[in-house]
């Protein structure tokens, strides 16, 4: 089997955006939502402002965890990025880990 390479993405945002939960043709739930992350960066030497929005999936026992969550709400989150389709190669995180911070 070949090495699968690496696909981590780490990441504190805010929950920008909730869509309600669905289930699959098989009854597995999953809640969609956009994060949406601003920082300061490095790069270079210097100091730089960075924002970014995502889309980012929960599937599974998780995504009750996320669509329980209310939007605004700040999270540190790790997963995996893969095209939204066949169609579509846009990147989409799927969640692996949510947690909630302080002062949610």
């Amino acid at each position: 089997m070949p090495d699968p390479g690496l696909n981590e993405l780490r990441l504190d945002a805010r929950l920008a955006e909730l869509l309600p939960l669905r289930r699959t043709p098989a009854g597995v739930p999953v809640a969609s939502c956009v994060l949406a992350h601003e920082s300061k960066q490095i790069e270079a030497g210097l100091a730089r402002d960075v924002s970014v929005e995502m889309q980012a999936v929960a599937v599974g026992d998780l995504a009750g965890v996320l669509a329980a969550a209310k939007p605004g709400a700040a999270v540190r989150i790790s997963g995996f990025l893969a095209a939204r389709s066949l169609r579509s190669r846009s990147p989409v995180l799927h969640l692996n880990t949510i947690e909630f911070l302080e002062g949610n």
